[in-house]
């Protein structure tokens, strides 16, 4: 009682402000102009809500492409050298990082036991079941994660109903807001570096890592929980020195997964008992009670998410590539931004990504059999689907770009997505992504093995041809 007393004493139904923005020791000239370009980033007057994620600091508080939790990517065997990733940096990467470098002469920064992993957010009604499903069999040396994740099931158990009475008033009734706009792409294609340039742009919001843990009551407990366990939290994700923290942009997927909705990323919670397909990917595939419950999970997080902010909402989530379909039926004038990026570089990055959330967020040991044909199944069915819906789509709807070309030339790229999607003033973004692009880009590497070029090109052809990739020149 005296938590849920802490957590309510003194307080109405106006969601709490966001953290304030910090100055990254950024020269007075452009700390001038961010400012004039930002306005206030404190709480606004009167009865308007607070902004949030309008500006994020690049440098050492750069998010990357593909980004995550704190995740972590384990050294792969030495396979033929193909370019990866894009750094953004003054001098130094935070964008991509070369992924054999040490980090202060170790492998990976620390990702201590404490720190909280996404199943932390879920109630007992979704935590339960998920263990149930998967015959309760966790490793062992996970056995201190699942207590503390039962643990804290409890509180969201408690919190969830307290949240929805506090703001039934504004839930029932939310701001009327823009359509959304849906960055989509598979994983590893770029999504985060364009989530992150149009997040400069203050017409738009985006939902925080804290929001996708705790999406059931972050309404309530946003501010107490960010200041309780933050500090839990690595500085940065194990493999690099990129920011991780609970203000970060995040995947809204993660939320649907901790709300109960059908989602593939349940696998990575046991990657060794769940099934080997992907699930949920299309959404079309499951039963029409599947799919309403999907549906009816979807609209609860973007109403609270309108709850907490009422400008246009950017939603970065590759499973989304598969649903377009349902996604515009849901959401009238949705917009669609769509980025591809060379599949022979996508896919080594994909599998390290997989293994990366297993090592780190997974309750049972596994060593990844099965990752390479996850990979490979994932995408044909997110590419089969896509294709399908693209279809439905009028013009105007969905806008696509290359990330090569994107790299190559950002202003003239996002230029051309404002235009074709009719995103507003690009004018409002052009001077901040002036300084961001001003940094050094620099390319990671991978090798090449010729098994797996010689299969992706024999099984991803319809994608290669669509978007002109080649298979590289042999070693």
């Amino acid at each position: 009682m005296w938590c849920v007393a802490t957590l309510t004493r003194g307080r109405d139904s106006t969601p709490p402000p966001p953290p304030r923005q910090r100055d990254h020791g950024r020269e007075p000239a452009v700390r001038d102009r961010l400012s004039a370009s930002l306005g206030n980033l404190g709480t606004p007057p009167g009865n308007a809500l607070p902004r949030r994620f309008s500006y994020y600091p690049p440098g050492k508080e750069s998010r990357v492409n593909g980004g995550g939790f704190a995740l972590g990517y384990p050294r792969s065997p030495p396979l033929p050298l193909t370019t990866h990733g894009a750094t953004v940096s003054p001098g130094k990467s935070t964008l991509a990082p070369k992924p054999d470098a040490n980090v202060g002469g170790r492998e990976f920064h620390d990702y201590p036991w404490w720190t909280p992993r996404f199943w932390h957010g879920m109630p007992l009604g979704v935590w339960l079941p998920l263990l149930a499903e998967n015959g309760f069999r966790s490793s062992p040396s996970r056995w201190g994660l699942v207590a503390t994740i039962t643990a804290a099931a409890g509180f969201n158990s408690v919190m969830e109903p307290i949240s929805e009475a506090v703001f039934r008033r504004q839930l029932r009734r939310p701001p009327r807001t823009p359509p959304p706009l849906f960055i989509i792409g598979h994983w590893r294609s770029g999504t985060t570096l364009l989530h992150e340039w149009l997040m400069l742009d203050d017409q738009f919001c985006c939902p925080s890592t804290i929001q996708c843990m705790v999406p059931g009551h972050f309404l309530l407990t946003e501010k107490v929980l960010s200041a309780a366990i933050g500090w839990m939290v690595p500085k940065h994700r194990p493999m690099d020195n990129v920011a991780a923290g609970l203000d970060r942009p995040q995947e809204d997927e993660f939320a649907l997964a901790n709300l109960g909705g059908p989602s593939p990323y349940r696998r990575m919670a046991f990657p060794r008992t769940s099934s080997q397909s992907p699930e949920a990917l299309d959404v079309t595939r499951l039963s029409e009670a599947e799919l309403n419950r999907w549906q009816a999970t979807m609209r609860r997080f973007v109403t609270a998410l309108a709850v907490r902010d009422p400008r246009r909402l950017v939603l970065k989530s590759p499973p989304h590539t598969a649903r377009i379909g349902v996604l515009r039926k849901m959401f009238p004038g949705a917009r669609f931004l769509h980025i591809v990026r060379d599949p022979f570089v996508v896919f080594p990055s994909t599998v390290r990504l997989w293994k990366s959330m297993n090592a780190t967020q997974a309750l049972q040991v596994d060593r990844g059999d099965g990752l390479e044909e996850y990979v490979f199944a994932a995408f044909e069915e997110m590419y089969a689907a896509f294709e399908r819906d693209r279809e439905l789509l009028e013009p105007g709807e969905l806008h696509e770009v290359r990330y090569e070309e994107l790299v190559a030339d950002p202003m003239a790229r996002l230029a051309e997505a404002y235009d074709r999607l009719e995103l507003g003033d690009f004018s409002r973004l052009r001077p901040l992504l002036e300084v961001e692009t001003r940094k050094e880009y620099r390319t990671n590497t991978y090798r090449h093995d010729p098994r797996i070029v010689a299969e992706i090109s024999r099984r991803w052809q319809p994608f290669l041809d669509r978007y002109g990739y080649a298979p590289p020149p042999p070693a």
